[in-house]
């Protein structure tokens, strides 16, 4: 499956871009989806010494999972295919490596 393929997928399980606070919705469900995954590695910092051999590696599929399903569901309601969003990523990587400045900070570098 690809990236567009799956974005389709995703679409057939959202509710419209028209209902109320849709927007809102999508970007708060990104956020707590992403919370849940960094909630989960505290607790392996906190319970288990930092030792991330220790994921439960299908628990974090799950959760990669549904933050996948946000992002594309997200891209969808500003009319932008998951293909385009990773296109674009990887030319920015590309280019920060080419410039050696992919350590650092800020989006402009």
């Amino acid at each position: 499956m690809n990236l567009n393929e799956y974005q389709q997928a995703a679409l057939r399980t959202a509710a419209s871009r028209d209902k109320p606070n849709e927007l809102f919705h999508l970007l708060l469900g990104l956020v707590g989806e992403t919370g849940e995954i960094a909630e989960k590695a505290k607790k392996i910092v906190r319970d288990r010494d930092s030792d991330f051999s220790q994921w439960d590696v299908a628990d974090l599929k799950k959760e990669l999972g549904d933050t996948l399903w946000y992002i594309a569901v997200l891209a969808d309601y500003f009319d932008i295919s998951l293909d385009e969003v990773a296109e674009l990523n990887i030319a920015k990587l590309a280019d920060r490596r080419r410039r050696a400045v992919l350590g650092g900070s800020g989006d402009d570098r």
